[in-house]
């Protein structure tokens, strides 16, 4: 990973910090991008882009080629950003689904393609999304979630055939992520079955390495004890 260049949406979050830890500690040089309006404290050295809606193709396009300019070129784009809501379908709204379509789809859709010219210059060039366990099948109240991390999947397989003896395009699928928000959200759960953010984060980073080169198109479960 030493000297690669990474491109994270979604770096100011639990996860994106996490895998941009592990890749500043790998040696790896970084653009970190989010949609919060500043970048907090303690954030990995690299070039940190806040206040950028990637669901706006011609945001995620700047962001993109600032990332491309500042660090020479890209290696990799591990595309993190997302959200969540519970919400059933017989007492929730349509606005919801489409929200969870524009941050969890089109933001890794303008991305993708946003990176690829760049991408295809490397001699490994590599996209990690992040999908969901939960949207192999969805449970009651993960309608809208799981419908957008399907597209995510879809995403991953579709652009990996479309690129395929180019570069790789891969996913995981978590399943509880243990972080403080979901902490909140659920305190009667166990927490040690949940998947630890730096575990995820170090399958995403393998995923992103030149190592990785035999693996595209795959979506790869990573669901710790549950």
């Amino acid at each position: 990973m030493a000297g690669r260049r990474l491109l994270i949406t979604g770096a100011f979050g639990a996860l994106g910090r996490a895998v941009a830890e592990g890749a500043a500690g790998q040696g790896a040089r970084l653009a970190l991008v989010d949609a919060a309006p500043a970048a907090p404290a303690g954030l990995p050295d690299g070039l940190a882009l806040p206040g950028v809606d990637l669901s706006d193709a011609a945001q995620a396009q700047k962001a993109v080629d600032e990332a491309a300019d500042k660090l020479g070129g890209l290696d990799a784009l591990i595309n993190v950003a997302g959200t969540f809501r519970w919400e059933t379908v017989e007492g929730g709204s349509t606005d919801t689904w489409d929200l969870l379509y524009k941050v969890n789809v089109a933001t890794a859709v303008n991305m993708s393609r946003a990176a690829l010219p760049h991408l295809l210059k490397s001699p490994a060039g590599r996209i990690v999304n992040v999908g969901a366990n939960g949207a192999l099948k969805a449970a009651a109240g993960m309608g809208a979630y799981a419908a957008s991390k399907s597209g995510v999947h879809r995403l991953t397989e579709a652009l990996a055939e479309e690129t395929k003896g180019r570069i790789t395009v891969n996913a995981v699928l978590p399943s509880i992520i243990d972080t403080a928000a979901n902490r909140a959200d659920m305190p009667d759960a166990d927490f040690g079955k949940w998947v630890k953010p730096a575990d995820l984060a170090a399958v995403i980073l393998f995923l992103a390495s030149e190592q990785a080169g035999a693996v595209t198109g795959a979506l790869i479960p990573v669901t710790g004890g549950v």
